[in-house]
Order: C-alpha cells, then sequence, then structure tokens
C-alpha cells in the first residue's frame, strides 16, 4: 500500500531470505507450522489505519450498547447452553478486507468478527522472525494504540489469566502498603489456573499459536479428552498429578466437536454442567459476535447484510451478493457465484446471511502478480477503561476469489502475514 516501501522490500527480496523466514518460525517448535506463510508482510498507512480503527470503534460500541444482548439472543437457538456466560467477552477480533470504492480509493471493508480468539500468541513469535530476517522500516510496528510487545503480553496474560493479580496489587496500593517480594509471591501463587482447551490440539493446524501461548505465557495445552469432573470442579491430570481448572483458554469450536466421535462429545458435554469455572471467552459469544451480527451494523465500511429468511424478495443482481452460512469457520460453506436456486434451496435460511460483495483491491505488488489481503485485528477489554482496545494483527494475502488456502493453490506470495502499521509521520 505504500509504494516506496513496498518497491524497496521487493528488491531486496530474495528466495534464500523466505526460506530463513520460514526456518526462523520453525526453530522453537519444529513441525508445528502447517499452515502457508507469505512472502511479505503488508505495510499500512495511517490514513487507512484510521479509517479501520474508527470502524471498529463503531462496531464496538454497537456490542457494548444496552440493546446487544437481546438482538442477538436468537443467534443461540438451537445451541448448546452453557452455565456461566459474561456480559462481554474479553476478547474480540474483527476481519477488514483492504477494499477499492467507487472513488478508487483503498478502504477497509468489515467481512466478519468473532467473539472468540486468534493467533494472539503466535504474532508475537512471527513479528520477532520477520524482523530477524527482514529490514522493517523505523516507525512502523504490528501493535497498535501504542502497544509494545511487553505491554500487549502483559495485557494478554490479564485476558487469559484474570485479573487476579492485578487487582491484588491495586488494592495494596490503594491501603498505601508497599507490595514485597514475599507479598508478591503470595499473588503470583493465587492467579487462577488457566488452560487452553481444544479438540485434539495437538492435530489442530493452528498448534504452534498454542505451543507459542505456552512459551509466552506458561499456559498448558489441554485436550478435551483429558477433562474429566469431581462435583463441580472441573479437572485434568499431568505426570499422574490431579490439576484443578479454574480457568478456560476456549479455542473449541462447537461445529468441529458435533464431528467427533462419541467419546469426545460426551467430554465436551461435561462443560454444560454448573461447573466452577470461567471461559475466555464463553461458547455462547462465538455465536453472539459473529456474522449473526453484520445485518444489525450500519456504516460506510460495512457492506450490507441481511438474513435470508427475512429477504422480502430475491435481489436481481445477485452477482453483486455472497452467501455466507452463519457459523461455519475458516469460510466453510460460503458461495460466492450464486443464483437465485442457490437461496430458495437452502433448508434452514435463518441460518444464512445474504452479504453485498466486497471489491478487494489488487493492492498488494509482488513479482508474480499483484495479492489481494485481509487485516485481522484483536481487541482485548481494557478493565479500567471499560471498552476495547485494538492491540495487535494478523494478515492475509490471496490471489484467488477468497483468502484461504483452497483458493490459492499452487500460487505464491499469498498465506498467512503480518500488518506494520505507520505510527509517525
Amino acid at each position: 500500500m505504500i509504494a516506496s516501501i513496498r518497491q524497496k522490500f521487493n528488491a531486496a527480496f530474495t528466495e534464500q531470505a523466505h526460506q530463513n523466514y520460514i526456518a526462523a518460525l520453525n526453530t522453537a517448535f519444529p513441525g508445528a507450522l502447517d499452515f502457508s506463510v507469505a512472502e511479505t508482510p503488508i505495510f499500512i498507512d495511517k490514513n487507512f489505519t484510521e479509517k479501520v480503527l474508527a470502524t471498529g470503534d463503531y462496531v464496538n460500541k454497537q456490542i457494548q450498547s444496552a440493546h446487544f444482548k437481546s438482538i442477538t439472543e436468537p443467534s443461540l437457538k438451537n445451541q448448546p447452553f452453557f452455565p456461566k456466560e459474561t456480559p462481554l467477552p474479553a476478547c474480540i477480533v474483527m476481519d477488514f478486507a483492504l477494499a477499492q470504492n467507487e472513488h478508487d480509493e483503498i478502504v477497509p471493508a468489515l467481512i466478519e468478527l468473532q467473539g472468540f480468539p486468534s493467533l494472539f500468541a503466535y504474532e508475537i513469535l512471527q513479528d520477532d522472525c520477520i524482523r530477524k530476517i527482514y529490514t522493517i522500516p523505523a516507525g512502523y510496528s504490528p501493535y497498535l494504540n501504542g502497544y509494545t510487545k511487553e505491554k500487549y503480553l502483559a495485557h494478554l496474560e490479564t485476558i487469559l489469566k484474570g485479573n487476579t493479580l492485578i487487582d491484588a496489587k491495586k488494592n495494596l496500593d490503594t491501603n498505601n502498603r508497599n507490595i514485597s517480594d514475599s507479598t508478591n509471591d503470595s499473588i503470583k501463587n493465587s492467579n487462577k489456573h488457566t488452560v487452553l482447551l481444544e479438540i485434539l490440539p495437538h492435530q489442530q493446524k493452528t498448534r504452534i499459536d498454542f505451543y507459542c501461548t505456552e512459551k509466552y505465557l506458561n499456559i498448558p495445552t489441554v485436550c478435551i479428552t483429558e477433562i474429566f469432573t469431581e462435583g463441580t470442579h472441573l479437572y485434568y491430570e499431568r505426570a499422574g498429578k490431579k490439576i484443578k481448572i479454574d480457568r478456560i483458554y476456549n479455542r473449541i469450536v462447537l461445529d468441529e466437536l458435533n464431528h467427533q466421535t462419541k467419546e469426545i462429545q460426551e467430554k465436551g458435554a461435561l462443560l454444560q454442567n454448573n461447573l466452577a469455572i470461567e471461559w475466555v471467552t464463553h461458547p455462547h459469544h462465538f455465536f453472539r459476535i459473529s456474522k449473526f451480527l453484520l445485518p444489525f451494523l450500519k456504516h460506510t465500511n460495512i457492506p450490507h447484510t441481511q438474513f435470508v429468511d427475512q429477504l422480502t424478495e430475491i435481489p436481481s443482481a445477485l452477482e453483486k451478493y455472497i452467501l455466507k452460512p452463519l457459523f461455519s469457520f475458516a469460510g466453510q460453506g460460503v458461495m460466492i457465484d450464486i443464483s437465485p436456486g442457490d437461496i430458495e434451496n437452502i433448508k434452514d435460511p435463518s441460518g444464512w446471511i445474504l452479504q453485498e460483495k466486497v471489491n478487494y483491491a489488487n493492492c498488494i505488488e509482488t513479482p508474480t502478480g499483484p495479492a489481494k489481503a485481509e487485516l485481522r485485528l484483536f481487541y482485548f477489554w481494557d478493565e479500567e477503561k471499560q471498552q476495547y482496545i485494538a492491540t495487535m494483527n494478523l494478515a492475509r494475502l490471496s490471489k484467488g476469489k477468497m483468502i484461504g488456502v483452497n483458493y490459492n493453490k499452487n500460487a505464491t506470495w499469498v498465506g498467512g502475514s503480518l500488518a506494520y502499521f505507520e505510527t509517525t509521520k
């Protein structure tokens, strides 16, 4: 997007540099990188950054509004019930296309959003590895709103482990008491035990993020097959030792759980009991903050979206729209080139949306042709400010009709990436 930086990066690029970059990502956890990684990061100017952050702020205001719970309650229809839902999730992600508008400007367009975690820890590793191999211009950072690696990690730790440590220190400071080393130790020891819970985690394509989470934050990865209950408490075992779970960093996609064996589904059903646990994020938030929310959002940078069951008529210019199942993950089930019959044959129209197509900009120049891009912003809840803060990101490059492996077979300069935002003039 910034021509001078793009030209300089492309001129200096070598295939060996890319291989060195992949090797650096693989060094910490050999064999764990199981998805394609693009040859280049992307560079975002201040103008675009301001627009995308303003759009995100609008969305967050709707999520924090008084009517959010009532309008999203239908999203839980026919979904399993899980106790202990919090009013809002501790983290949200939003996916924006780098789109081209009618004035040939590059603008953000909100594609999807999730009340569900993303590759929060892996992106720290990715930034470190990019900087080892490539030269990133001064005044550019993958972090937003003044965040640094240290501030991001501290906030992420609070999100995942809860506010026990911060609240305890705050109480001591309020009473004008010094925090001694022994007091610090007792506070740390009182921190709730958090685990990253997933279905067969070591088989997941995103497992490198799980390993990074343990590396940076000392949060163990637990397979759902390992959990068991005693009374209202949840446990797992390691090295013959029973360990109580206080807080779940939830990475389970319920649609994936529904396709598992009976034994694994029964383990998942344990989580529907009224257990003494906390969630990050609660399973209900996956549904409330999702494509289900898009029809309620009205903004210049948000494509017009309708529930299929609420259509009064099928639009005549269907080439301008895309069909999406509400709760699919990773682009599954999306229909790009649609006909009236596709809409008429949907068995459950309440589970689908019709979304205005976005004109992705071919804005990333590469040696093998221009690429399109999407940007995912990570939002963390700030307890003191009582608002969501954009903190970090990931990016994805594509040369196909959609972002994703299936649409980029045999293509180069596509895949997972990271955006660097202009922080100074």
